[in-house]
């Protein structure tokens, strides 16, 4: 008997009739454009992050590559053969060398530091703008969503009033449901604005060590240039080998 009760309670209990799809049919065509816009911006935002990682982890991983073994070469052709084709660091290297060939067939008299430094700095910049290509992107993401979210929310809550009015019903249950569902809008521009503004800030930290990690390299590769190899960093000890494992011991013969 009390489990019959209890299942006509639930068939007469009033459904939730809010929710995300009825927030958006609420706003129309409307708040269905500046959701997907909002999508849009979300995806692009972690399409963004992941693939800027991915970029990051590259050049992180050429720089342990740089020092650990380029110094130790006995010219910079040498040393740059040893570095991936397409690493960042071997672009500098390459522009370098290009640089300095290219000084003697200037006509016009210019100090050779000044040309070189000039050739390595716009290898630099080529690089770090690179590496900070899409990170516009998230900063707008960043500051624009909310602004898009409350757009939705003040067209939903404009379109609840307007059918509130037009049904003459004030109540707060009629007011409360279509105006609280309507802020679901401003909720999504701040999940997507959110991630965007994290992500953008850690970029572009990661992006300001690099550069220092490129600059570091670029002025030790212009002293090597300039002073003819005499200038160099001091490549890193290498690892002692291991000593070999001693010969096993013959077994002492048994007494008889």
């Amino acid at each position: 008997m009390s489990l019959a009760i209890l299942l006509q309670a639930a068939e007469e209990a009033p459904k939730n009739k809010f929710g995300l799809i009825e927030a958006l049919n609420e706003g129309g065509p409307i708040s269905w454009s500046i959701f997907v816009v909002l999508v849009i911006m979300s995806i692009g935002s972690f399409y963004i992050l992941f693939t800027k990682l991915l970029e990051q982890n590259k050049v992180m991983k050429q720089a342990q590559q740089v020092r650990a073994g380029f110094w130790r070469a006995n010219s910079l052709k040498e040393g740059a053969a040893k570095l991936d084709k397409n690493s960042a660091y071997r672009q500098l290297v390459d522009d370098g060398i290009e640089a300095d060939a290219q000084h003697g067939l200037l006509t016009d008299p210019v100090e050779a530091h000044d040309w070189l430094h000039g050739a390595m700095s716009r290898s630099e910049n080529s690089i770090n703008n690179k590496l900070a290509g899409g990170l516009s992107f998230l900063a707008t993401v960043g500051a624009t969503a909310p602004f898009v979210g409350l757009l939705g929310t003040v067209i939903g809550i404009y379109s609840a009033l307007i059918k509130i009015g037009i049904a003459g019903q004030a109540s707060i249950d009629a007011v409360a449901g279509p105006v609280g569902e309507a802020l679901i809008m401003t909720a999504i521009g701040l999940f997507v604005a959110v991630p965007a503004v994290l992500a953008y800030n850690w970029l572009q930290a990661r992006n300001k060590s690099i550069a220092r990690s490129l600059a570091a390299f670029s002025n030790d590769v212009l002293g090597y240039i300039s002073s003819d190899g005499k200038v160099k960093p001091a490549a890193p000890a290498a690892a002692p080998a291991r000593p070999a494992a001693a010969p096993a011991q013959p077994a002492p013969a048994a007494k008889k």
